[in-house]
């Protein structure tokens, strides 16, 4: 008999994924004094709540993978195709105005070729 699964509500209408490991290697690396993780940063510009009562969650994770020099790698789960790079001392709000906006996505299901993207099999 598997356990019954307890549902928590949030108000979070996205994520925001941030490399906790790109971070600690830049220690800090953002504001006025180039100090402040970006996480850290980011819930400040976007005036998050704390925890589930945010409308957008700011989460620093492990490792993504990415480890650019001089930057921390950023996901916005809204648009889990377009990972960002977002180079030490940044203009931080004008990243956070691009994650408040609605985001629009691409149309689904484009043929590679009707869009001009050429395939190893085109070539």
């Amino acid at each position: 008999m598997a356990p019954q699964l307890k549902r928590v509500r949030s108000d979070w209408q996205g994520a925001v994924l941030v490399c906790g490991k790109c971070s600690k290697k830049l220690d800090g690396g953002f504001g006025k004094k180039g100090r402040t993780p970006l996480a850290k940063l980011l819930r400040k510009i976007l005036g998050l709540k704390t925890g589930r009562k945010a409308h957008l969650g700011v989460v620093e994770t492990r490792c993504l993978g990415v480890c650019p020099r001089d930057a921390v790698a950023l996901v916005d789960a809204r648009r889990p195709g377009e990972w960002l790079v977002v180079p030490r001392h940044a203009d931080v709000a004008e990243l956070a105005a691009q994650l408040e906006r609605p985001q629009i996505y691409p149309p689904a299901a484009v043929d590679p070729a009707e869009a001009g993207i050429q395939t190893r099999k085109s070539v």
